[in-house]
């Protein structure tokens, strides 16, 4: 261990995900890490990039703990990108690990630090999971140490949401809010009413938010967006501008655009 040994005797929650999120899935777990941080929770993840990064960036951000469960030596950091992250963690929290000093990444190490991550925890949380992942991995492990699972639903076409749906159906807890967490492990926390629960909220209007519904995670043309919504061409080009500017969308060949979160 690095860091403070004091933390691994904290409450904490493990929050998880691909390490490809799409940008409100970075901006979800960061929220979440944050709010459940000032709850008293120690936010527990394995140092990866994407959600494992946001949520680290999401307890420091609050000025809590934050702890992370290493697949490597810890003189290397991996990935390397993120030895600045590791320091500010080891400054006000702790980074572990099982393997000695000079272990290097492999693939086999990651599945065996996974049930450090979920062992350490009360809840563990998936933000966003492709089928196929070793976030899913993790989850199961936390299942076998009896564990509390969350899991955030979504969409049936986007592929990042389909092991959090799968989790759902096998039996998680389906996450819309801190909240929902949050009653579920109240024996351990006592509830701080003055802080609101973050949810997975839209910032778009009704008008822009119904567009977003009907555009695919595969590429859509403004002819079928214009057919189905009965909206002029300029009202569609001048929303899907909107929602691409906010990085809900990006343009494809053809004239298409294509949800990416």
């Amino acid at each position: 261990m690095r860091g403070n040994p004091e933390l691994l005797s904290l409450p904490q929650i493990a929050i998880v995900g691909s390490r490809n999120p799409s940008t409100i899935g970075k901006e979800t777990a960061f929220n979440f890490a944050k709010t459940l941080s000032h709850y008293g929770f120690v936010i527990t993840s394995g140092l990866a990039l994407g959600i494992d990064a946001a949520s680290h960036q999401g307890a420091l951000n609050a000025k809590n703990y934050t702890i992370a469960v290493a697949g490597t030596g810890l003189d290397r950091i991996y990935p390397a990108c993120h030895k600045d992250l590791a320091t500010e963690i080891v400054n006000t929290g702790a980074i572990i690990s099982e393997f000695p000093p000079g272990t290097t990444a492999k693939a086999n190490h990651f599945p065996r630090r996974n049930r450090i991550i979920s062992g350490l925890c009360q809840g563990l949380l998936v933000v966003e999971a492709a089928k196929q992942s070793g976030s899913l991995i993790t989850a199961r492990m936390a299942l076998e140490q009896n564990r509390e699972v969350f899991a955030i639903p979504g969409s049936i076409h986007n592929p990042l949401a389909r092991g959090c749906n799968a989790l759902i159906r096998e039996g998680a807890k389906l996450v819309e809010t801190t909240q929902d967490i949050l009653e579920e492990l109240n024996q351990y926390n006592q509830l701080d009413e003055r802080i609101p629960p973050i949810a997975v909220q839209s910032t778009l209007d009704l008008e822009q938010q119904t567009l977003l519904n009907r555009i695919l995670f595969s590429p859509t043309s403004i002819d079928t967006l214009v057919e189905i919504t009965g909206e002029s061409v300029e009202v569609i080009s001048s929303m899907l501008l909107i929602l691409e500017l906010q990085g809900y969308l990006e343009a494809t060949a053809g004239g298409c655009y294509m949800r990416i979160k």
